[in-house]
């Protein structure tokens, strides 16, 4: 008969899990406030920019050079675009209503790691579409085609001429927030799957009720009848049984006719034995 695998229900390594959960706050509250300074356009167009002037990627003008040249409008790649802001804004907000959450059941002990897992891995695919959209290719202008944003894999003094170093230093700082809440969910994920794994003593205390369960059904499926039987049988001996005199009309109508009432009747009979 086929049944479900024991799942363990209890956190192997609760300190391990609370020190995650202090750190995902840290990390959430400085992701909340870096990605809510960046929105909508602090530095993005800027960094495009300074990219451009040094020939690493496209210019955040070719979408006017387009409309005046009568050519097809390029789309605007994903690290320029204002969807990788508003999207980091919400995985922020997002992350920290989690943690809220995720306190307060874990507090009330309903914080199971099967739940944990899955909506952990959940949050490390979106912290990785992050990471992608931070650090993505630039592949618009196929004269200057990127692979990695410049303010990444390069140094900030590029952007010292224009007086963007600040804006380039931020822009790393909120990718290295990114990359740590990112390690951190995954943590959570390997934590999870560890927890979920059952120790040898659960699967022999598991084995032991399944078997427990499976004889008691065999010993109520074996003997249907027996049970019914043995139910009248104590039913039977547990209720005395009174002997009364069944009275029908008839009966009370020939009694009635010798002057002989039933209780009286009775009373003669029992005086005269």
């Amino acid at each position: 008969m086929f049944r479900l695998p024991h799942i363990g229900r209890r956190w192997k390594w609760p300190k391990v899990l609370i020190a995650l959960m202090v750190l995902e706050l840290g990390g959430s509250v400085a992701a909340l406030a870096l990605f809510g300074i960046a929105d909508p356009d602090l530095f993005r167009t800027k960094l495009w920019q300074v990219g451009a002037d040094n020939g690493f990627n496209s210019s955040p003008n070719q979408i006017l050079y387009a409309y005046a040249n009568y050519r097809p409008i390029p789309t605007t790649p994903f690290v320029w675009s204002s969807a990788i802001t508003s999207f980091n804004v919400a995985i922020s907000v997002l992350c920290t209503f989690i943690m809220l959450v995720k306190t307060s059941m874990f507090i009330l002990h309903i914080w199971y790691p099967f739940l944990a897992t899955i909506t952990n891995i959940i949050i490390t695919v979106l912290w990785i579409v992050s990471i992608y959209g931070q650090a993505g290719p630039d592949h618009s202008d196929p004269s200057r085609p990127s692979n990695v944003a410049w303010y990444i894999s390069k140094s900030c003094s590029y952007a010292k001429p224009s007086g963007n170093e600040h804006y380039c230093m931020m822009a790393k700082g909120t990718f290295a927030v990114t990359v740590v809440m990112m390690a951190i969910f995954l943590l959570n994920v390997i934590l999870g799957i560890l927890s979920m794994i059952p120790t040898a003593s659960e699967r022999a205390a598991n084995a032991l009720d399944v078997d427990d369960m499976q004889t008691t059904k065999g010993k109520h499926s074996s003997s249907p009848t027996s049970s019914h039987s043995g139910e009248q049988n104590w039913e039977m001996k547990s209720v005395p049984r009174q002997h009364v005199t069944p009275y029908t009309p008839r009966t009370l109508a020939f009694n009635t006719l010798d002057r002989q009432l039933p209780l009286r009747a009775e009373g003669h009979g029992a005086r005269f034995a």
